[in-house]
């Protein structure tokens, strides 16, 4: 879904020139790096969970991750891998999906069964029996300093969110065969899938609004004294 791309619009022409100099690791990346020059680690190169295993200590200026880290079994231990590549002076750029934005109060995920842990920001309690604050994770980090943390939820649409709903409906969920068909009609508009799946929310199925302009995440960038 292009989720590092989508951000990188909010993010502004300073943030690269910031943050993202040097030597880049992106974990997790696909086919969407952050930027050009970044160093690409994802499934195919080995497992994010035990990073140490391919990299030294310390050897990157920055290290960015979008949409990774909720697929960890252990996202402490998978985070503390990725901050110790960190650089003194250097940054963690990270972006994970907003439990409530992305997940709507449904567990396990309905959007994406491969996610094992969900994350919240400055919220002491969740609904989910496997949330992290991550803020306070963050802050478990050995000379980490946040520099900023924000929910980024431009372009969603909260009258559609499925928070505080009920049953939602799995079996038979008509978006598998609704988009195979919907991918042969001539595309009308920037949203034309979202459309037809917005149809369905008042009928009990949720709607994973990121597969358009929309974002359902959570930012965090940490500096390394």
């Amino acid at each position: 879904m292009d989720e590092a791309s989508k951000t990188n619009k909010l993010r502004g022409a300073d943030f690269a020139p910031r943050y993202l100099q040097g030597r880049v690791l992106d974990i997790g990346a696909g086919k969407d790096a952050v930027c050009s020059w970044a160093e690409v680690f994802d499934q195919q190169h080995g497992d994010a969970n035990r990073i140490g295993n391919y990299f030294p200590t310390q050897s990157f200026d920055a290290v960015h991750s979008s949409h990774c880290l909720e697929h960890m079994h252990q996202p402490a231990q998978a985070l503390a891998g990725w901050w110790s590549l960190v650089k003194p002076g250097g940054y963690l750029i990270l972006v994970v999906p907003d439990e409530d934005l992305y997940e709507q109060g449904i567990w396990p995920s309905f959007f994406n069964a491969d996610h094992k842990a969900t994350f919240r920001l400055d919220r002491a309690t969740s609904w989910s029996a496997v949330s992290h604050e991550l803020r306070s994770l963050c802050h478990s980090l050995p000379g980490a300093e946040v520099i900023s943390a924000e929910v980024q939820a431009q372009g969603y649409d909260h009258s559609l969110n499925f928070l505080g709903k009920t049953n939602p409906k799995r079996v038979g969920y008509p978006k598998k065969w609704w988009l195979k068909i919907a991918r042969k009609i001539p595309v009308v508009g920037a949203d034309w899938r979202l459309n037809l799946l917005r149809r369905w929310v008042p009928m009990g199925y949720p709607m994973d609004q990121t597969h358009g302009a929309a974002l359902a995440q959570i930012q965090i960038i940490l500096r390394r004294s």
